[in-house]
């Protein structure tokens, strides 16, 4: 098991690398000066104060320097400053990391919560009309992008019952009530995807084991539907947990929208901004942390196999 946690965490900090590159060459690819951006206020600016801007934000080095010193402080921790406020980029996903992260548990409990019945539902009633209208729904869950979802919630909700969410973000502490009331909407346009996605892959799946030798086998013991089903119901949350874990990379993708239209301060609304101001240090930093929790998460669902199935056993 220990060689197995490592090989996955080496195989993670693998991810994570090239990814952190991809962006890092993305972002020099992106239309715009980010030193000029920072200088954009400054009445009269002079080529030589741009040239000094740039050997202070170290800019003026070569693109492998450049990346080479960024990935040198990540790996203890340091992100660098952001051009734009001069802060400690840490610092800045410390603060706004906790409002993402509730915002991607609220939405995956949606995902799960709902997901799961809907698919037992749909299995336990294979083909009926229920089946049929059922997976209607998943399909255009799938479909319809999270940032459309929450713009209709938004309008719809106020043209037919004249609310709206609350249009200043209090944090849990401050307002724990408002809080939620803000976060309902967003997470459940994040997690409406994740929800169709589950309810098709177990019903897929439950039908599938349904089908399988030891169901008949365990039926011809003489057991009754509901004890086969709870048996068959366990064999098949194997994947579905898999697409539980993929589904963490879509919300957390998500947020980066979803955040903005709902003014809520998370790190994806701060991936949003930089990304127009040009702040290389502060997307780079939100770019390894999301790439380390998605890792993480598919690492702790991977051993979580080991509970579902007693089958499973790691090489």
């Amino acid at each position: 098991m220990a060689e197995y946690v490592l090989r996955r965490a080496l195989y993670g900090l693998l991810v994570v690398a090239l990814v952190t590159v991809f962006v890092f060459l993305t972002l020099r690819l992106i239309p715009g000066d980010a030193v000029r951006l920072q200088l954009a206020d400054a009445p009269g600016v002079s080529e030589e104060q741009v040239a000094a801007l740039a050997a202070q934000l170290g800019l003026d080095q070569p693109l492998l320097t450049q990346l080479s010193t960024f990935v040198t402080d990540a790996a203890r921790g340091d992100f660098g400053t952001s051009f734009q406020s001069q802060e400690p980029v840490t610092a800045l996903i410390a603060d706004r990391l906790p409002t993402t992260l509730q915002l991607g548990v609220m939405a995956m409990l949606v995902s799960v919560l709902l997901g799961l019945p809907l698919g037992l539902l749909a299995a336990a009633r294979q083909n009926s009309w229920l089946d049929q209208g059922l997976r209607v729904v998943s399909v255009a869950g799938i479909s319809v992008p999270n940032f459309w979802l929450g713009l209709l919630l938004v309008t719809y909700l106020a043209l037919w019952f004249g609310w709206s969410p609350p249009l200043v973000y209090r944090t849990p502490g401050e307002d724990l009530g408002s809080n939620l009331v803000h976060m309902a909407l967003p997470a459940l346009a994040l997690g409406v995807a994740g929800m169709a996605a589950i309810a098709r892959m177990l019903r897929s799946s439950l039908l599938e084991v349904l089908r399988s030798p030891f169901v008949r086998t365990v039926r011809a013991k003489g057991a009754s539907e509901t004890r086969v089903f709870v048996h068959a119901v366990r064999n098949s949350l194997v994947p579905v947990f898999t697409l539980v874990g993929l589904q963490v990379g879509s919300i957390l993708g998500g947020t980066v929208i979803l955040e903005s239209i709902f003014g809520i301060p998370g790190m994806g609304m701060l991936i949003f901004e930089s990304v127009q101001l040009r702040d290389y240090p502060v997307v780079l930093g939100c770019v390894v942390v999301y790439g380390a929790v998605f890792v993480l998460v598919n690492l702790v669902v991977d051993l979580l196999y080991g509970v579902i199935d007693p089958r499973i056993r790691y090489a």
